[in-house]
């Protein structure tokens, strides 16, 4: 038994795959069957003179997603160096199809391939996408891993909100209230307390009524959080850890790249440090750039992320948003009351915000003053406040969700192909 990825170490040799056809094309004595089987894709060809009738005329029956079993011999492809292909002795089907496969070669509607999400994943598009997604997720391990983080879980089910209460997904918890996490990041505050550096790394939840590109209502993101760590060092964090994972996926994943027709050049820029920006240049950038109506004190949407963006060569950093505009857990900018010490990460090419982190406040009053503002429910808040009660001390960090991240690196249109099961606003299955 060999897989497609090792061929190469396999040259005239007979070995035995086993996968699954993924097209087929005949040539008079000859049928060459593309079979997959996860690693890769392979041509295997079925000369009549080398097989029996019965064979020769199996493999021209042989249905798209048949699984099979293929012995043959390894050779390099004639015309295509470092490309291999098998040379077929024997051919059985393990799972013949019972109906035709419903994806065909042909072009389908969106709502068509959503429908059939589990048989679309088999496409080289959609393999691609998860194989980039897969090394993403790695190097995020990899790079926290590597710089002295602990994982630290953090609870899927809360009882608070952390990122507003209009997001929030409800359900029965044994009798009382209980949400869906929005964010594990309060969470990482208690642990950056008992461990220093942490991360969570899991799945999120927003019930938000969005039909955005950008927006999923199940989707993973990644929070670090640093004790004695300001705004400063947590941008400086943010750049190279995304400057890690670029760089990453352009070492490893050139291959699935061409596959989507990515170009890189943008991906290549990616380099520590990034530009940075406040939010009141952003405002002007905005305001000089066909947004005259832009003024202190709005947010940001897709559109204007892709204008403020559109001036830099790579990812800018934006910092310091009016308090108004951020959660109840941002410290203040000593020095200009009204900001937050906050800051996105905007990538190119109009993919918008990516990562979102700052500051926290650590004063109590300040903190109690924030919860009471924001309107949100104290008693829920209670050990939360317990972090400023005992032993305060200055901290930040910030989340990046994955899927935001693989929908640009791979340059996709839409977040609903950068997670195996997407989960959006009027589609729960399957």
């Amino acid at each position: 038994m060999t897989t497609i990825a090792q061929l190469a170490s396999h040259v005239g040799e007979r070995v035995t795959l086993r996968g699954w056809l993924y097209n087929k094309r005949s040539s008079g004595k000859l049928h060459f069957l593309e079979v997959r089987d996860g690693t890769g894709i392979c041509q295997c060809v079925v000369f009549k003179g080398d097989v029996s009738p019965e064979l020769f005329a199996e493999a021209d029956r042989i249905s798209q997603e048949t699984s099979l079993e293929i012995e043959g011999v390894v050779k390099e492809h004639g015309k295509l160096k470092g490309t291999y292909e098998v040379q077929v002795a024997s051919l059985h089907a393990i799972g013949p199809v019972s109906r035709e496969y419903p994806i065909s070669p042909k072009e389908h509607g969106t709502d068509f391939l959503m429908d059939h999400r589990h048989l679309w994943l088999r496409s080289k598009r959609q393999h691609a996408v998860i194989r980039v997604r897969h090394t993403i997720i790695k190097a995020v391990r990899d790079f926290f891993d590597s710089h002295d983080f602990t994982l630290v879980d953090a609870p899927i089910f809360t009882p608070n909100a952390c990122e507003g209460t209009s997001t929030l997904f409800e359900t029965d918890y044994h009798g009382d209230q209980a949400f869906l996490t929005q964010s594990g990041q309060l969470y990482m505050e208690a642990a950056a307390a008992a461990f220093g550096s942490v991360y969570c790394f899991g799945p999120t939840f927003r019930a938000e009524k969005s039909k955005t590109r950008r927006h999923l209502a199940e989707f993973w993101m990644v929070e670090p959080e640093v004790a004695f760590m300001d705004l400063e060092g947590d941008m400086r964090l943010a750049e190279n850890f995304l400057t890690f994972v670029v760089r990453r996926v352009l070492e490893t994943r050139q291959e699935e790249l061409k596959v989507l027709e990515r170009d890189i050049t943008f991906l290549e820029r990616v380099k520590a440090p990034f530009a940075r920006i406040t939010y009141h240049e952003a405002i002007a950038i905005l305001q000089a750039n066909g947004h005259p109506e832009a003024k202190i004190g709005d947010d940001f949407g897709g559109d204007e992320e892709t204008v403020i963006s559109k001036g830099f060569d790579g990812p800018v950093i934006v910092h310091r948003y009016p308090s108004d505009l951020k959660a109840f857990y941002f410290a203040q900018d000593p020095t200009n009351v009204g900001l937050a010490l906050n800051m996105d990460v905007l990538a190119p090419e109009g993919y918008g915000e990516i990562i979102g982190g700052g500051e926290r406040e650590q004063s109590l009053s300040r903190l109690e003053e924030a919860i009471a503002e924001h309107k949100l429910p104290r008693d829920a808040f209670e050990w939360y406040l317990d972090l400023r009660r005992y032993g305060t001390f200055p901290h930040a960090g910030f989340g990046m969700g994955i899927e935001r991240c693989v929908a640009w690196i791979c340059g996709l249109p839409h977040v609903r192909e950068t997670i195996p099961f997407p989960r959006m606003l009027n589609r729960l299955a399957p």
